[in-house]
C-alpha cells in the first residue's frame, strides 16, 4: 500500500467539488494507494511544463493530478474540471 500525502492546494480543491464528486475520490483514493495504474483510473503520464506529474480521471469531466514523491509516497497536488486542470 502506497502512502497518500495531500497538499493544502489540493485539499481546497476537494472542498469546491460537487459532493457526488467528492464520495468518488474518496473511493478512487482508496484504489490509487493500492495500485496507482489500476484501469479504472485511467492514470496518464502529462507531458510538456506537467512532465514528471500523473493525472487520474474522476469522472469524465474531473481530473486529479498527483506525483511520486518515491515508490512508498504519492503527492496529491490538484482536482478540478479538465478544463481547467492542466493549466
Amino acid at each position: 500500500m502506497i502512502g497518500l500525502q495531500y497538499t493544502k492546494h489540493f485539499l481546497k480543491s476537494v472542498n469546491k467539488l460537487p459532493a457526488s464528486q467528492q464520495k468518488k475520490l474518496a473511493k478512487l483514493l482508496e484504489v490509487l494507494s493500492e495500485h496507482p495504474f489500476y484501469p479504472l483510473l485511467h492514470t496518464k503520464p502529462l507531458t510538456g511544463e506537467l512532465t514528471g506529474f500523473y493525472s487520474f480521471r474522476i469522472t469524465r469531466e474531473y481530473r486529479a493530478i498527483f506525483q511520486f514523491l518515491d515508490s512508498a509516497v504519492i503527492k496529491l497536488i490538484d482536482v478540478a474540471h479538465r478544463k481547467e486542470i492542466y493549466r
